[in-house]
């Protein structure tokens, strides 16, 4: 082996008894790429690896590019032992000193030329105007002014080669490690592309070709010849040639002033938090439209998933609220206070209009009305009826939930007055005057005149044995003193204000009432407790439709990381280009998240949208439909939710590939 002569500075890339061995595991054999090999390369020279293939000079150059690591040896970048760097600081090494001509381009097929050329800045955290503006001087200056938004299907192999080598020069391209860049190429295309680097050497950069011609090597200042892995010549091609002077960005590079603090900038990265997510949110929108036939059925699943939890929690709920609304006709939440104590032979009890002021002042009831029942007999010219009558105070409206359906209540003027006014019930009324309006007419009650003044709304029964339609009403005083002689109350019918408490206002209202009467002889009967457990049997069954309804919103999450999984697989080469470039294992993580993340986003809003629309679709068929706004924002939450975690393992799979294996993947 022949050394170069002439270079005293200090190499910028020293590479000494360097070795790489494939396999080893399982008890397979171990493969011994590179045996020992040593190289030193300095600044500005424009040097060609040559040899057949098989002799270990791509294994070289994915060592020299810091893609790979060797088996054993050091490897020195301007003196610094790269054994030593951590992976971030790889990944800074290859975007801030390297740059990659491929012989198959490796460009990303979903972005165009432009976008292309931009990757290895946007890594470098360079602000999008001013990778832009770069990225179209550098296709301008190769000729491809006019090819800024053509994607890599729509260019030549060799305008494919331009968009590659512009790509090597945006972060500056200070070494150019140029892989067999001809070799897919025509001989003309070829012979341009070569023109290139002779240029960017003269230029100042250092160019590092892989070649297994040796007319293309011919080209270059210095030839290094390798063979089963080891170096068996390196020659320079001109001895009279001397490398080119660096260009002053590459000399504040390499200085060993500079070095450390370009690193640790460099590692810490430039770009805001908030410029890195909008360009991965610009990437994750580019391959989605790319593949939107893909996306829109993997967006299907979340879709379906969302509407079904906003639909089903929205019939859910409206049904409770229906059921609700008719128990509220027979007072949701009553309470009752009845004579007689649990012991069928101790004493009766009575309940006076004393024990009314005692249950009023408890807390959390709203109203206590005194009820005195009996039956009547009526006539109303020559028919004669018997039916129940119902001696109640003003309140009985709000307590019974039951208003005229014609006419008017009684006031409290008629309570203290006395007044023998009635209403009827509907059947009651038509019983005595058929379908003829009763305001204004005469019932003898007992035998005691009473106008009628009202008919009350036709309720129903509400049970098997009674027909609430088929009574009267008078004010309590009358009924009480003037009918059935008598201020013994049948029940206190007592309205409470909060369900939740009414256990708690059952015991409150047992306790004075109990020390009043020296005895418990009467029974708190808390309706307002069942109706209380009806609804909550209703809220579980609204549950249980949302959980089932969110079964779809999961297996939606398991299609998108279905489809990560296989958008991985599909994209791995571009995974290796974007290393290559200078990604950090965090930058693809955060892409292959965003990615997910945004396909769930999508399909949450259209969920949404959906959901909403098939809700309106449904109040107009008039099924009981309510929308409820945290179930909105929980399901589209869910869906955030569902993409971040089924898309994290893909994208933690994409994160920790291995740069050449990346590369290599068809």
């Amino acid at each position: 082996m022949v050394a170069p002569a002439r270079n005293t500075e200090p190499p910028l890339i020293e590479l000494c008894d360097i070795r790489r061995s494939y396999g080893g595991a399982d008890g397979a054999p171990a493969v011994e790429v590179l045996r020992g090999l040593s190289l030193k390369i300095h600044a500005g020279e424009f040097v060609a690896l040559v040899g057949a293939s098989g002799s270990g000079k791509s294994t070289l150059m994915h060592i020299l590019g810091c893609l790979d690591r060797p088996s054993s040896g050091r490897y020195l970048f301007a003196g610094r032992d790269i054994a030593r760097f951590t992976a971030d600081e790889l990944a800074w090494l290859r975007r801030a000193a390297f740059g990659f001509v491929f012989q198959g381009y490796h460009l990303i097929r979903t972005i165009d030329a432009l976008h292309n050329v931009e990757v290895p800045a946007v890594y470098a955290g360079i602000t999008q105007a001013k990778r832009e503006s770069r990225a179209e001087l550098l296709l301008s200056r190769l000729g491809l002014g006019d090819r800024l938004a053509h994607r890599p299907h729509q260019l030549s192999g060799g305008q494919q080669q331009r968009v590659s080598i512009a790509r090597a020069l945006m972060n500056g391209g200070h070494i150019i490690l140029a892989d067999e860049p001809t070799g897919a190429l025509d001989s003309r295309s070829g012979a341009e592309v070569m023109a290139l680097l002779r240029e960017l050497a003269q230029a100042g950069h250092t160019v590092i070709l892989i070649t297994h011609d040796r007319d293309v090597a011919s080209q270059a200042q210095r030839i290094v010849e390798i063979r089963d892995g080891q170096i068996i010549a390196d020659t320079p091609s001109d001895p009279s040639a001397e490398p080119q002077s660096r260009t002053q960005a590459a000399n504040e590079l390499l200085s060993a002033r500079n070095f450390p603090a370009l690193m640790a900038r460099g590692v810490a990265h430039a770009a805001t938090p908030v410029a890195d997510m909008l360009e991965a949110v610009r990437a994750a929108w580019e391959v989605m439209w790319v593949n939107r036939f893909r996306t829109m059925l993997t967006l299907l699943g979340i879709v379906i998933g969302v509407a079904s939890v906003i639909v089903m929690l929205a019939i859910g709920a409206g049904t409770q609220e229906t059921v609700i609304a008719k128990l509220a006709t027979f007072g949701v939440n009553r309470m009752y206070v009845i004579p007689g104590g649990d012991n069928e032979r101790g004493p009766g009890g009575t309940l006076s209009e004393a024990d009314v002021d005692i249950v009023a002042s408890v807390p959390n009831v709203t109203v206590a009305m005194p009820f005195v029942q009996g039956k009547v007999t009526l006539r109303a010219g020559s028919v004669d009826t018997s039916a129940p009558l119902w001696a109640v105070t003003t309140d009985a409206p709000k307590v019974l939930s039951w208003k005229p359906s014609r006419g008017v209540f009684f006031t409290k003027e008629d309570e203290r007055n006395l007044a023998t006014v009635v209403l009827l019930g509907k059947r009651v009324s038509e019983r005595l005057f058929g379908a003829k309006n009763p305001l204004g007419q005469y019932v003898l009650v007992n035998n005691v005149p009473f106008q009628v003044i009202g008919e009350l709304e036709e309720k129903g029964a509400t049970s098997g044995e009674s027909d609430d339609d088929d009574v009267i009403m008078v004010p309590f005083s009358t009924g009480s003193r003037r009918v059935l002689g008598t201020t013994n109350l049948s029940w206190i019918s007592v309205l409470v204000d909060n369900l939740d408490i009414v256990n708690e206002t059952a015991r409150l209202i047992t306790t004075p009432l109990a020390q009043a009467h020296h005895i418990q002889d009467f029974k708190v009967y808390n309706r307002a407790a069942s109706v209380k457990a009806q609804e909550d049997t209703q809220q579980t069954l609204t549950m249980m439709l949302g959980l089932i309804a969110a079964i779809s919103l999961v297996v939606g999450g398991i299609g998108v990381m279905n489809i990560m999984l296989m958008t991985v697989k599909e994209r791995t080469r571009e995974i290796g280009i974007r290393m290559a470039t200078g990604a950090r294992e965090r930058d693809i993580l955060r892409q292959f998240l965003t990615e997910a993340i945004l396909v769930s986003l999508v399909g949450g809003v259209a969920g949404v949208v959906i959901g909403l629309c098939l809700g309106a679709a449904l109040i107009f068929w008039d099924v009981a439909i309510i929308f409820s706004v945290r179930a909105i924002l929980g399901a589209f939450a869910c869906a955030l939710a569902t993409g971040l975690i089924f898309g994290f393992m893909p994208a933690r799979q994409a994160a920790r590939l291995d740069p050449v294996v990346a590369l290599a993947s068809e």
